[in-house]
């Protein structure tokens, strides 16, 4: 028996699936070129004469997981996530209860 109640791991779940697919989105969108590479760059200030100094510092102009669209998606559903997992705990164990006052 789990002592993690079973709407919070389905909602876990969901929010997980919704964060891949919007990733998943985003790697189509520079696969299709709906974004561009210097659109989508975290880095794209950087001199492209750079690798000759540091081999790591190009690595933000060719590798997709360093795109400013996954740094979005991800904090978004993260903080949507949270957002939800309070709103559902204050639904679960709610710390103020209303009196109600006596009559039919």
């Amino acid at each position: 028996m789990s002592s993690i109640p079973g709407p919070l791991i389905i909602g876990t779940i969901i929010y997980a699936v919704i964060g891949a697919s919007l990733l998943a989105a985003v790697i189509g969108a520079r696969a299709t070129g709906m974004m561009s590479k210097d659109n989508a760059a975290c880095n794209n200030f950087r001199d492209p004469h750079a690798a000759l100094t540091h081999p790591l510092t190009h690595l933000s102009h060719y590798h997709p997981h360093y795109s400013i669209g996954h740094v979005v998606v991800t904090i978004a559903v993260f903080f949507s996530w949270m957002f939800w997992l309070c709103a559902w705990l204050h639904q679960w164990h709610p710390l103020i209860k209303p009196i109600y006052e006596g009559g039919e």
